[in-house]
């Protein structure tokens, strides 16, 4: 199936020459279109070596990105059997121009190949016409089949490979066109007035920081931990008598811990991009979509990382286990201001150390550590993690921990991974604690969305001591939160009941770290400041608040979870949350889909120049700025008398234990990268 996916369009591009009446016209279109077709191939296919992914129309546009896809380095990427990647233009162009230059249209026997070609001149109009229709009919059919096995396949389009897999590689550079024209005509055509309804907006939702709180964390380093699909209920649950999460449970005691017990998700399609979106940039996904993957990387955007570089001078950096392509990540994060981005090719990718989506966390953060002690500090760091994903697949011998009994075996397996993540972010907490950074350091901890979908929750019921039969979209609200922690060794620890969300996180982290909001354009409160609006907006304008919880349509007390007919005082009230719920994620589209940052620069702010950052030869570039930091600036290296901290982190994971050069020495991909350098 998969090799017959491509060729609908194929065919269609084609016959687009056969429209043509004269010959020499056909020709000369199938000659432009053969060698088109052929250097797509040839390029993306050195270009997904270099990248992990695909090659978009921005990309073959802009030199600057054309030159970096296709560096010197990428160069030697070039395998001797590339040769037949083109050697269709080679054949293919000789025979046409033998035909149209020796003029054999009619006195000289062809071969097989000369043949057909010569026979395409004369299908008629009606058989042309039949023709494409029935490629076109096709190339629906494939579209319609790929859907059933990837839903929302164009719609999402978080990963450009699955699109390749199912459509071919015409289908996505045609698709990327499209929305690349629609994305440059939203923005070419927008008036810029609409920015007036955001700025009063942004100085209407503002709230001061919480003064008992502003600047506790000043100059410190900001470690993001994303704990992948995990939710609230997982903390100190039990199964079969053993706790699921032992060490994030230990956490929500610790005094230096502030968590947040009512504290929800508000992703859409893009899951986890959302999650990102939200926790760096205050503003939300889009309706539909992802917004990393459909139009972030043409849109001006004020996030944490260069604001931080700009306001304190931050380092800032990604650890991530999956392909850098994912979620159009290794493109969203220039604009973001990541100085780094150290993606799966950044770590030692076994038989053994993959599940799911990505290398094992364990893995992740003990791999890690051989970066993170050179960023010159302070840095901004953010770990995403991946084994608790979706399908939550892991065997055995990664985990003794026991399988739910329930008639869902993702369901089943939920518990086992959760499990595994608790005690990677243990080891990763050993790690910094030893090694002195916790010390020095502000650890955000979150949960980015769901685990177990609403679709599943039946099933999940009598796991939460609730009634399958009786489960109803309160109870589908209440599941959607997540943890959300802040580890700081100045703050007063405790357990805060207020209600908030993930587009609370930006401005609450950086009045901690005594940068002030007042400026930037961000759609969340700080969820240290008791004033703070507490109605909590999900992408889809169901909302809960301590008082009232609309669902798709339903509408419960939040209290008592009863199902309410509101009386006419309540209709008011709940009308007027809606609205700011509406208000918010109306705001939150019209900055998004329009563009419109680029009309606002904050004072003392400057936008973000995606060229300046290569994610390209990190390591290398990396230790280069270490040692060109000033004394203010010193890595954990420099500042432990040039001396590893790798021997602070105790790896449990039998990979790290057997092969603990993983942990010191870069993949020889990424040592390769150093020696050119």
């Amino acid at each position: 199936m998969l090799i017959l996916n491509p060729l609908p369009l194929a065919f269609l591009i084609f016959l687009l020459p056969l429209l043509f009446k004269k010959k020499w016209i056909q020709y000369t279109v199938m000659i432009i279109l053969e060698i088109a077709e052929s250097a797509l191939v040839f390029f993306n296919v050195i270009y997904y070596r270099e990248f992990t992914d695909f090659m978009t129309v921005n990309t073959m546009l802009g030199y600057s990105k054309v030159s970096e896809g296709l560096s010197t380095s990428s160069i030697s990427l070039v395998k001797p059997h590339d040769f037949f990647y083109v050697i269709d233009v080679l054949v293919i162009v000789i025979a046409l121009l033998y035909i149209l230059f020796k003029k054999v249209f009619k006195h000289e026997k062809r071969n097989s190949i000369l043949s057909w070609l010569q026979s395409l001149k004369s299908v008629s109009k009606q058989g042309l016409s039949a023709l494409i229709s029935g490629v076109v009919v096709s190339f629906f059919l494939v579209l319609s089949l790929s859907e059933i096995d990837r839903p929302q396949l164009l719609l999402r389009t978080f990963d450009r490979n699955y699109i390749v897999k199912y459509l071919g590689l015409d289908a996505f550079t045609f698709y990327d066109g499209f929305k690349t024209v629609q994305n440059k005509n939203v923005n070419v055509n927008k008036i810029p007035k609409d920015l007036n309804t955001v700025l009063e907006y942004k100085e209407k939702n503002y709230i001061e920081p919480n003064k008992k709180y502003y600047g506790i964390a000043k100059g410190k380093n900001v470690i993001i931990i994303h704990l992948e699909s995990f939710q609230q209920f997982l903390l100190n649950y039990k199964l079969d008598g053993r706790e699921v999460t032992p060490f994030l449970n230990s956490l929500l005691n610790n005094k230096n811990v502030l968590s947040f017990d009512n504290f929800f998700h508000q992703v859409g399609q893009g899951k986890t991009s959302d999650a990102e979106t939200m926790l760096e940039t205050g503003t939300f996904g889009l309706p539909q979509g992802s917004f990393f993957s459909s139009i972030a990387q043409d849109n001006t955007i004020q996030a944490a990382p260069a604001i931080l570089q700009q306001k304190g001078d931050y380092t800032s950096a990604v650890f991530h286990g999956n392909t850098a392509g994912f979620w159009n990540r290794n493109n969203v994060y220039k604009n973001f201001g990541y100085d780094y981005f150290f993606h799966n090719d950044y770590f030692y990718n076994t038989p053994d150390s993959k599940v799911n989506l990505g290398i094992k966390d364990k893995l992740l953060f003990g791999e890690s550590i051989k970066y993170l002690e050179h960023l010159p500090q302070p840095f901004y760091a953010k770990f995403i993690t991946i084994t608790n994903h979706m399908n939550f697949e892991l065997s055995s011998k990664d985990s003794d921990f026991p399988l739910a009994d329930t008639k869902d075996n993702v369901v089943n397996r939920y518990f086992r991974t959760a499990n595994y993540l608790d005690e990677s972010v243990h080891e990763f907490f050993n790690y910094l604690q030893t090694s002195g950074l916790l010390k020095n350091s502000v650890v955000v901890i979150y949960g980015d969305h769901f685990g177990i979908s609403n679709d599943r929750n039946k099933n999940l019921a009598p796991l939460l001591n609730k009634s399958s039969e009786e489960w109803n979209n309160y109870n589908n609200a209440m599941v959607q939160r997540v943890p959300f922690m802040i580890y700081d060794e100045g703050i007063k620890g405790g357990v805060n009941h207020t209600f908030g969300g993930e587009i609370d996180v930006l401005p609450t982290l950086l009045h901690l770290l005594g940068i002030d909001t007042k400026n930037y354009v961000q759609l969340g409160q700080d969820l240290l400041n008791p004033k703070r609006s507490q109605v909590i907006a999900f992408r889809n304008h169901s909302f809960v608040s301590p008082k009232y919880t609309s669902y798709d349509g339903d509408l419960y007390d939040t209290a008592t979870g009863s199902e309410l007919t509101p009386d006419e005082t309540q209709i008011k009230e709940i009308k007027k949350d809606q609205k700011k719920v509406n208000d918010k994620l109306n705001v939150s589209d019209l900055i998004n889909n329009s563009n419109l940052l680029r009309f606002y620069t904050p004072a003392g702010f400057k936008p973000v120049d995606p060229n300046n950052y290569n994610y390209m030869n990190e390591y290398p570039r990396l230790l280069k700025q270490e040692k060109e930091s000033s004394s203010k600036h010193q890595s954990v290296f420099i500042s432990n008398s040039s001396k590893s901290t790798i021997s602070d982190f105790k790896p449990s994971e039998k990979e790290l234990i057997e092969n603990p050069d993983e942990m010191t020495v870069p993949p020889t991909k990424i040592n390769q990268n150093k020696a050119k350098k």
